[in-house]
């Protein structure tokens, strides 16, 4: 049986998680793009492509192949960058490659759950009953999105974080390592929420907020 063949974008720690989900799954990647050409690639013996114009200059090679060999494509880009995956994966589906969400073996993904493309689920992450998740999300490792709660697109749950039942988060919000959501309650559109911190009110758009129990502390002017 053929390998399911994947591109990564992006080359730091994230893609990291990525390739070792991506190799559990008997899967392999074989591309990997970065803006950045002095990384160390996360893949032994494969070469970084640089930035967007290598890119392009792989696709031109690579355009029949990606059919034929069913490539996929997916954003490797953790923190709180959920406007560039969902940018690239627009790209990528422009470009004509299949954008699969990836789960890791140990993950908990409940049958009854949605799930878009290009999301994340690291090791022993869980995703309960009725939960969406939207495109390009992260559920990092040990994290845990509990029944019927909704996650935008863009959304980054760090690690060990806790989004009680019926929890709503905005798109491209980041929630930091540890922090718990408590139940019914929505964080904003591109808002931050300090690891650690324990909500127990509704966050608005557009702020930092954090503390136990979460206060806003600031705006963020370049949402």
């Amino acid at each position: 049986m053929r390998k399911k063949k994947f591109l990564l974008w992006g080359a730091k720690g994230h893609a990291k998680v990525l390739s070792e989900i991506i190799h559990l799954k008997g899967a392999e990647v074989i591309a990997v793009v970065d803006r950045d050409p002095n990384l160390v690639s996360p893949i032994k013996g494969l070469q970084i492509i640089n930035g967007y114009e290598g890119y392009r200059n792989w696709l031109r090679v690579m355009k029949k192949e990606i059919h034929q060999f069913e490539i996929s494509a997916i954003s490797a880009i953790g923190g709180s960058r959920g406007v560039d995956r969902v940018d690239y994966l627009n790209m990528f589906r422009r470009d004509g490659f299949e954008t699969p969400s990836l789960i890791h073996p140990n993950a908990y993904f409940s049958e009854q759950a949605f799930m878009g493309s290009n999301s994340h689920l690291c090791a022993s992450s869980y995703v309960g009953v009725d939960a969406i998740l939207g495109d390009a999300c992260i559920v990092n490792t040990k994290a845990s999105v509990d029944h019927e709660s909704i996650l935008g697109h863009g959304v980054h749950l760090a690690p060990g974080a806790t989004l009680c039942g019926c929890v709503t988060i905005g798109d491209f919000s980041f929630i930091g390592a540890g922090a718990v959501i408590l139940p019914n309650l929505t964080v904003g559109k591109n808002s931050i929420v300090g690891a650690g911190s324990v909500v127990t009110r509704d966050i608005p758009e557009n702020v930092l907020a954090y503390g136990n129990p979460a206060k806003v502390i600031k705006e963020i002017n370049d949402a």
